[in-house]
């Protein structure tokens, strides 16, 4: 039976801009079940980034419902909505958002330490994240010595130092040439296969979709298909 981590219901965003009110997302519902790979895809200004920040608590809805594990993200205060995104989402951005005078390894602590944890119960997790990444030879290396893909692969690390359930990766090869981008896209795939971790990937690569298991389309702040249902298809 199939665990859901992840629900939304009846979404809307909007922004106001002067006397006008201007919709984002629209009415937008679905489920994400655990060990999922998702990729979120439209055209530019279709609102996809904006579900994936409201996903982990990064923005505000406008109106609707988002729950992370049962636990609806409007009835967290401030301190337990930061905690849960520590905890049960991981961060992947397409710039990497590295802390540029911190080392691999003290970026990939960063999470832990926020939350008051010690830096000595973490070693054999870096060391152990830093092998699946493949940057066990960078460890002492500051972001500004490092290649994009290898600032990308110090991101996931650090994405999965609190072991969370969901992984949310905001174009995570927009930046990267296409060789580099295919080694980060089959790292979150064997994350996804061997840690049964959920990734949901918001992408303009058709290419790229390639690597998960569901597709979920936006056209105009909603949904237009979903693989998963095979739902309406998006019009022209």
């Amino acid at each position: 039976m199939s665990t859901c981590v992840l629900e939304i219901k009846d979404l809307y965003k909007s922004f106001k801009m002067g006397n006008q009110v201007v919709d984002i997302l629209k009415n937008v519902s679905m489920k994400v079940n655990k060990g999922e790979f998702i990729s979120i895809m439209g055209p530019s200004g279709s609102g996809k980034s904006t579900l994936l920040y409201l996903m982990g608590g990064l923005d505000k809805i406008t109106s609707g419902a988002i729950a992370i594990n049962g636990n609806k993200l409007s009835s967290m205060n401030d301190s337990t909505e930061s905690k849960m995104r520590r905890k049960d989402v991981g961060f992947i951005f397409q710039f990497y958002n590295l802390i540029p005078n911190l080392n691999v390894e003290e970026n990939i602590l960063l999470p832990v330490l926020l939350d008051g944890k010690k830096r000595k119960d973490y070693i054999k997790k870096v060391d152990q994240l830093l092998e699946i990444v493949g940057l066990s030879d960078r460890r002492h290396h500051t972001p500004r010595e490092l290649s994009g893909g290898q600032q990308q692969r110090t991101s996931i690390a650090r994405a999965l130092i609190n072991d969370p359930d969901i992984i949310l990766a905001d174009e995570p090869i927009g930046n990267l040439d296409s060789k580099t981008g295919t080694g980060i896209l089959e790292l979150l795939r064997d994350i996804n296969r061997t840690k049964n971790k959920t990734v949901i990937m918001v992408t303009h690569s058709k290419e790229s979709t390639a690597y998960g298991n569901r597709i979920v389309n936006l056209k105009d702040g909603e949904i237009c298909e979903d693989s998963s249902d095979l739902g309406g298809l998006c019009l022209a």
